[in-house]
């Protein structure tokens, strides 16, 4: 069985990561954008970041350009503007394509494993979340308008039944 951990993606710093190295860890995947209305949930996808880390927690941040071109740098430029806006310290990865022939990898599979509303696999928009449990299985899609603080209970409940 496939998993998200037979995947591997580029950090915003340009190394190659194996998401292997979050094993046993809730995930939360999102895609972002420094230019979109939904970008203030950085702050929210940060605080749960802090506060339920230290439980076996992430938040991966996959910045995207594919929606209103609202991701126009290049990783420096997204990467100062995370840490110096939102004083973001949670895993960024380099910009990638969600949708799409050129989409992703590990977007193609979460899409695979968690079709959006009425079935469709298609990201909407920016900020749309996928849920990823201790054994790498996607559990759960949330749309982008879904705020982060509203995905604690379910962050919660992985990392309690992992416990």
């Amino acid at each position: 069985m496939t998993t998200i951990y037979d995947f591997s993606a580029k950090a915003i710093s340009g190394d190659d990561v194996p998401l292997s190295d979050f094993r046993g860890k809730v995930l939360l995947i999102v895609n972002t954008a420094s230019q979109c209305g939904f970008t203030p949930q950085y702050e929210g996808l940060q605080k749960l970041h802090e506060e339920l880390s230290p439980r076996g927690f992430a938040v991966l941040g996959f910045p995207c350009n594919q929606f209103g071109a609202q991701e126009p740098g290049d990783e420096q430029e997204i990467q100062n503007f995370c840490s110096l806006k939102y004083n973001v310290t949670f895993p960024m990865f380099a910009k990638v394509d969600v949708n799409g022939a050129g989409a992703h990898p590990v977007f193609a599979f979460l899409k695979g494993e968690k079709s959006g509303l009425l079935g469709t696999e298609a990201i909407k928009w920016n900020f749309t979340k996928f849920l990823v449990d201790q054994q790498g299985r996607v559990v759960e899609r949330y749309a982008p308008t879904t705020t982060p603080a509203s995905l604690k209970r379910d962050i919660e409940a992985l990392l309690t039944a992992g416990a």
